[in-house]
């Protein structure tokens, strides 16, 4: 891994950045998302290959990644020596996989209807951010789940796919965004899910590791760029991180609730399922107008990342 990491590539440095940049300035493709191809893909499999069964969720769910990945790797090797495709490849691969823009855009729909006072538009909003039952959510509820979702999706919907796509190109671009539905398909906690999707979750876990500190660090960094503290998101992160049930979604949500100043976590309600969440943070309750410095600091914190993956790929080895 590190050897790759150290290999010179500028071809796909300029795909990595051209592909950010189409998804800064375009959001996601509006119509035929390879994305949702994949998802229906995968639903239809799910209803051939779905047991009660851990082997069963497993092999479904390496069969699906493995043949992504290995689409990434054969196009990988197509543009060997030819520096124009191998731009466009990563180019294209990038903006697909990427989904930064489209997750602030998201949230400033949420925050225009929190703003106006438009309790039901808002709830009507929270789907396209959060699992949690908004039927019986007030402002402050759907201002805290829109701050939180908004920290958490900034790593997996941007910072990780940058990271995989310096660390394996091509494969690591398509295959992470593979890992990532899949765990939002079938990786979430129910009588259905419990033990098919337990591989998809596991896997996805694994994948996010590195990415969700890495989205935690850059928001102790670009905090100021929000109004906030890098201190307070420090302290935070280390103190409170670790409290989410999530291995990854706390480091992002602890950073985040430092950096802003606002204090996250409580009773979420998914269906028939509660959690009570740990407190992340010491300041206070988010309100409507936390929601646009939270997207602030969200592209702050993926643009950093783009950055850095570009650079990444532009290191000579040693």
């Amino acid at each position: 891994m590190v050897a790759v990491l150290l290999r010179r590539d500028p071809a796909t440095a300029l795909g990595l950045a051209l592909g950010a940049a189409a998804d800064l300035l375009l959001a996601d493709p509006a119509r035929r998302h390879p994305v949702a191809g994949f998802g229906s893909l995968a639903a239809a499999l799910e209803r051939s290959a779905w047991r009660d069964s851990r082997a069963a969720g497993a092999g479904y769910a390496a069969a699906l990644v493995a043949g992504v990945a290995a689409l990434g790797a054969a196009a990988d090797r197509a543009t060997r020596g030819r520096p124009a495709a191998r731009t466009a490849a990563v180019a294209l691969a990038t903006w697909t996989v990427l989904g930064g823009t489209s997750l602030g855009r998201a949230a400033g729909a949420m925050a225009g209807a929190l703003e106006a006072g438009d309790v039901p538009a808002a709830r009507a909003l929270l789907p396209t951010l959060a699992g949690r039952d908004p039927s019986t959510l007030g402002e402050a509820e759907l201002a805290r789940a829109t701050v939180e979702s908004v920290a958490e999706n900034t790593s997996d919907a941007a910072v990780a796919p940058l990271v995989w796509g310096a660390l394996a190109g091509l494969p690591g671009l398509l295959g992470y965004r593979a890992v990532n539905t899949l765990d939002a398909m079938v990786g979430y906690r129910s009588p259905r899910y419990a033990r098919f999707g337990w591989a998809a979750a596991r896997t996805d876990d694994v994948a996010n590791w590195l990415p969700a500190r890495l989205t935690a660090a850059l928001t102790v960094a670009v905090a100021p760029l929000a109004g906030g503290s890098p201190r307070a998101a420090l302290r935070t992160w280390l103190r409170d991180g670790a409290a989410h049930p999530s291995p990854n979604a706390g480091r992002c949500e602890a950073a985040a609730a430092g950096a802003l100043g606002l204090r996250l976590g409580g009773r979420n309600v998914y269906g028939s399922r509660v959690e009570d969440r740990p407190v992340l943070g010491d300041g206070r309750a988010p309100a409507s107008s936390d929601v646009a410095r939270a997207v602030r600091l969200s592209r702050a914190v993926w643009l950093a990342a783009a950055a850095l993956a570009v650079a990444s790929r532009l290191v000579r080895r040693g």
